[in-house]
């Protein structure tokens, strides 16, 4: 008998590729850029309001660059977990619009939640997914079996940090088109409610109030967004019925 293969029974080591290391790179130079420039600290009511006709003499001067700016500041905010994206996106229906506010302030944020959810993946996954194995492992298999439709409602209700939904998933391997088209379609009826708001932002700052982002907490608003994040879970409890009922039915192989 030939002797065990001793290279086989060692722990795979994580490769560190070149693409690896840049992205790494960018992601350290995004988060020490935000912190030098003090990005968070304009994320703020009182900021947007100060340097409101700034901003938008700027965005009149610079339609397109204006855009561009947008979405990739939103995108390096969420990817850095950042707090205040919930401003950006005001920010997003005040200076563009409800409709384009909200666009803009989709695409950006689902940018930025693949990259969380890549460096997650490829820079840490290993390592934390073995120290939290314990709690992951309950969740596992049932999560990856629905993953697209849990992801349309951990994104569909305001329950979790956006940035823990960012986490979770990849610690879990679920697929990153999965991951993609959930946020995407999850995080509309937030935005649009936040871009609704911010469109109307310059009358409340003109009456010298505050915009209440707790808006989306009312029964009015909830209502319909817990509706779709039932909707969502119908497949999975279908699936659950189906293979329970096919459980019962099927022969125990007793005489």
């Amino acid at each position: 008998m030939p002797p065990p293969d001793t290279q086989a029974c060692r722990p795979r080591q994580p490769r560190i590729s070149g693409w690896r290391i840049s992205f790494l790179v960018a992601l350290l130079l995004c988060v020490a850029g935000a912190f030098i420039l003090g990005v968070n600290d304009y994320l703020t009511f009182e900021e947007i309001s100060r340097h409101r006709e700034a901003v938008m003499a700027w965005r009149d001067r610079n339609p397109l660059l204006s855009v561009v700016a947008f979405i990739g500041i939103y995108a390096s905010v969420v990817a850095i977990s950042l707090p205040g994206a919930i401003w950006l996106t005001v920010g997003g229906g005040f200076l563009f619009g409800t409709v384009s506010g909200t666009v803009y302030s989709v695409v950006g944020a689902t940018l930025g939640a693949c990259g969380a959810f890549l460096a997650t993946r490829y820079l840490a996954g290993d390592r934390l997914r073995a120290r939290a194995e314990t709690w992951i492992g309950t969740m596992d298999a049932g999560f990856r079996a629905n993953a697209f439709n849990y992801m349309l409602v951990l994104r569909l209700l305001p329950v979790f940090p956006f940035w823990l939904v960012n986490v979770v998933p990849a610690l879990l391997n679920v697929r990153l088109r999965t991951f993609l088209v959930g946020t995407l379609l999850g995080i509309i009826p937030g935005a649009v409610v936040y871009a609704l708001l911010g469109n109307g932002l310059g009358a409340v700052i003109a009456a010298g109030e505050k915009p209440d982002l707790d808006i989306v907490f009312e029964p009015q608003v909830l209502a319909p967004i817990i509706g779709l994040a039932l909707l969502s879970l119908g497949p999975v409890v279908y699936r659950r019925l189906r293979d329970r009922r096919a459980a019962a039915s099927a022969p125990t192989g007793r005489p």
